[in-house]
């Protein structure tokens, strides 16, 4: 049974890998978040430079590109803030230094939520392996948040203990709660296609986002949603 979430005026960090990653994944919730009064920070941990099938492309122009188009997303879902560590693609590891690197994240946001990739979902279906940066930021979030930014004897220096109340674990294959982001869709969309580099029609990308917002919501009876595997660490 999938419980379903309101979104209320807390405060929000999103962590994930590549620059149109939240957007994807949670572009609804962050909205709703906002539009309740609340605030959102996100963290992307790569660079995006190898987001793409041209073998002419120039990585590191790629990157400024991305990092461009990831601040006018952040600007459509009303974010206060984002911020973009400029990993390589490919290259993130869940190491002690990534971690403190978050750590440092949730104590200076000290969100009551944060939501991130589910580390656990490795394949869907036979025809997609989630990428490994995905499941890399999800491990590294999940251990900054349990029990790392929790306790003082962890990264002293990373600014003063957090506890987070909930984490919520998108593309999960497990999902259990549901946020309605009907009233938001129309800001998931156009913040998805603000990845001009990403978006090659930006109809198909429209109908795309629409169909798996429907499709998460025909799964709990409700018109547009994003689902999420909540973790409640408070």
């Amino acid at each position: 049974m999938h419980e379903q979430l309101e979104i209320g005026p807390v405060t929000v960090l999103a962590v994930f890998a590549h620059p149109d990653d939240p957007e994807m994944a949670c572009g609804g919730t962050l909205r709703r978040c906002v539009d309740a009064g609340g605030s959102v920070r996100i963290v992307v941990a790569n660079a995006g430079d190898k987001g793409s099938f041209d073998p002419a492309t120039d990585p590191a122009l790629l990157a400024d590109v991305r990092r461009d188009e990831l601040a006018a997303a952040a600007g459509v879902l009303g974010a206060d803030s984002w911020e973009i560590f400029g990993v390589p693609d490919g290259d993130l590891e869940n190491t002690v230094e990534l971690r403190e690197r978050l750590v440092t994240e949730i104590r200076l946001a000290r969100p009551d939520v944060v939501i991130a990739p589910d580390p656990t979902a490795v394949f869907f279906g036979d025809t997609y392996v989630n990428h490994h940066d995905h499941r890399a930021i999800g491990w590294a979030v999940l251990d900054a948040c349990a029990p790392a930014s929790a306790s003082p004897l962890y990264f002293p220096g990373s600014g003063e203990p957090h506890t987070v109340s909930t984490v919520l674990l998108a593309g999960s294959l497990d999902p259990d709660v549901w946020i309605d982001i009907a009233a938001a869709l129309e800001s998931k969309i156009a913040a998805v296609q603000c990845h001009r580099s990403q978006v090659v029609d930006s109809d198909f990308v429209e109908e795309a986002v629409r169909a798996r917002a429907a499709g998460a919501g025909a799964d709990v009876g409700a018109g547009a949603a994003e689902l999420f595997r909540r973790l409640r660490l408070g």
